[in-house]
């Protein structure tokens, strides 16, 4: 019988910062180092933050990154860490295929590297490249075709990266006939609501398929649009569950592992079948040929997943707080309106960043009501927010008597005199302007250009408003004080732009709006296919044309976390230039 202890590094790297990246390295191995572990498992592109983009197709940066690791790997062994041995996600290059046309330039690799006793013992890199939804893969890397299998202590651990786990065929499936016990599989999966058990699934499956204990090690923090949640864990060769890390945090999972008393093992390089195709040459190498002497297993950690609205606030503040921090923000700034969604926002960064550094602004109006002026300034109160009240009521006026605006002109020149204000006191103190618009207000165009769209970041701009209400009523019951009076989420909607405004004077009942736009935005279904999944006909009509013609909108619209499956950003990409319509029932 042979045992190995093995630690998931679940860290939150930057893109670009390689330098920090390595120390993050170092530091968490030394943490694995220190709780006995003889194997850590970082995930995918972790030395260069992921996801990179174009970043890759600069050859500075390959050579960097490259550079990089090798350093890395020596510096784990200068710094009493060399017999750690250590799987680390980078950025490296194919050396035997020439650049052409239709290839990225320089044929940059999502590859995996496992360092020991300083030096870079094994490479490889993703087969299959996903190019779907958020990834651009084809766009930025060639595949690999090899399959790591290094004997530790005794124990046949392979490598394969990410995407191999989610397709058949490839680095996994030849797993087996490798004769592999342990597969080390460094993610970057983004997050998505109920994710969580569809990933634990698939880890179960691969597993079982494999016939060998599965290491699935998943980064954590922000990127931009993209959330990682970790949610690392460790199943045995039946697919059952060992331990699981917590998500939304950086963690080390530890576990321990039993294995068979290891067969012969001979060094050396063979082909095998990828059964998707395409031959894959397993590489097999020897570092420790002896198994450790019996030592007494530690507990291991069994964090449950979280409740999926709790899960969907998680991931809200991870991506509000690591945008701000890791784009060099001190504080944020937004409009604070007494309405539902400003009140989300306000919660959402003062959980992420602390109330010390959220500043809002009350900018009442001659149509803003006394119930939602003290709401604002009770949520203030409650939260501990810095705020100051700057009334528009003059600075409109003065416009209107220089330009004869009506109507619906009228109206948004409020929405884009607040947007100045914002942009002003950002400008003047530095900080970070949050949009508060939602994903039902994105999707059918109900927001004012340059207006309250003007920002810098939207951190609900993927979620519709029906779950805005859902997500106010789950932060309410954490913790003794209501951070939102519960006046804010009982009111009507209301953008308070003209006399008794309501949002449903211009849309349908959010959970109404909600299905439909979820069945024709996120299912992209077509007209009849709405219909026929019990949407009204004439509501459909309505609801496809303010979506169309909102498009030009979106793409004007600042970043914000990705939490479903389709958002209105790196998922969903379609022309702003649009004759097509959708055709009605025959």
């Amino acid at each position: 019988m042979a045992q190995l202890r093995i630690g998931l590094a679940q860290v939150d790297p930057t893109v670009g910062d390689l330098q920090g990246n390595a120390d993050l390295i170092v530091s968490w191995s030394r943490r694995a180092a220190d709780a006995g572990v003889h194997l850590a498992v970082f995930p995918e592109m972790v030395l260069t933050g992921y996801p990179v983009e174009d970043l890759v197709l600069r050859t500075s940066f390959v050579d960097a990154s490259i550079e990089t690791l090798e350093a890395t790997a020596r510096r784990l062994s200068d710094e009493g860490l060399g017999e750690l041995a250590v799987v680390v996600g980078y950025v490296d290059r194919r050396t035997d295929v020439r650049d052409r046309v239709g290839q990225p330039l320089g044929a940059p690799l999502d590859a995996a590297a496992l360092l020991h006793r300083g030096e870079v013992v094994v490479r490889t890199a993703k087969h299959h490249l996903p190019n779907y939804g958020v990834f651009d893969e084809y766009r930025y890397f060639v595949r690999g075709d090899r399959l790591p299998v290094v004997r530790l202590h005794g124990v046949d651990v392979a490598i394969a990266v990410c995407e191999d786990l989610w397709q058949d065929g490839g680095p996994v499936a030849v797993a087996r006939d490798a004769g592999a016990q342990l597969l080390a599989v460094p993610n970057a999966s983004p997050y998505e609501r109920e994710k969580d058990d569809v990933r634990f699934e698939l880890c179960a499956r691969r597993a079982r398929e494999a016939g060998a204990a599965l290491a699935y090690a998943n980064m954590v923090g922000g990127q931009d649009e993209l959330i990682f949640d970790g949610d690392s864990m460790v199943v045995d060769a039946s697919g059952d569950l060992v331990a699981r890390a917590p998500q939304f945090r950086e963690d080390l999972l530890v576990a321990d592992l039993e294995f068979p008393a290891p067969v012969a093992f001979e060094p050396g390089e063979s082909a095998a079948d990828g059964h998707d195709g395409t031959v894959i040459t397993v590489d097999r190498h020897l570092i420790s040929e002896e198994t450790l002497a019996t030592y007494d297993p530690i507990p291991a950690k069994h964090f449950e997943p979280m409740e999926d609205v709790a899960e969907v606030y998680g991931a809200l503040v991870l991506g509000v707080r690591d945008y701000v921090r890791k784009n060099g923000f001190g504080s944020v700034i937004f409009g604070l309106s007494g309405g539902v969604d400003s009140a989300l926002v306000a919660a959402i960064a003062t959980d992420a960043i602390g109330p010390e550094n959220v500043h809002a602004v009350l900018m009442p109006s001659r149509y803003s009501s006394d119930h939602s002026i003290t709401d604002a300034e009770e949520l203030v109160k409650r939260q501990g927010i810095n705020a100051r009240t700057v009334p528009i009521r003059d600075l409109v006026e003065a416009y209107e008597g220089e330009l004869d605006l009506r109507g619906l002109a009228a109206e948004n020149l409020q929405a884009r005199i607040r947007g100045n204000i914002l942009m002003g006191l950002s400008n003047q103190d530095g900080h970070l302007v949050l949009t508060t618009g939602n994903k039902s207000e994105l999707a059918t165009g109900y927001s004012t250009l340059y207006g309250d769209s003007a920002g810098g970041f939207g951190p609900i701009k993927d979620v519709p408003k029906s779950l805005v209400f859902a997500l106010c009523e789950w932060r309410n019951r954490q913790g003794e004080t209501p951070p939102i009076p519960q006046n804010i989420i009982d009111k009507p909607p209301s953008a308070e732009l003209r006399p008794d405004q309501r949002d449903t004077d211009s849309l349908p009942e959010y959970d109404i709006l909600d299905a439909l736009l979820d069945d024709y935005v996120e299912r992209d279904m077509g007209h009849d296919a709405l219909i026929a999944a019990g949407h009204d006909p004439d509501l459909v009509d309505r609801v496809i044309r303010m979506v169309d013609r909102a498009e030009y909108k979106r793409r004007q619209y600042p970043p914000g976390p990705k939490i479903s499956p389709k958002n209105f950003g790196r998922d969903r990409r379609l022309p702003i230039t649009n004759a097509w319509r959708e055709p009605s029932a025959s």
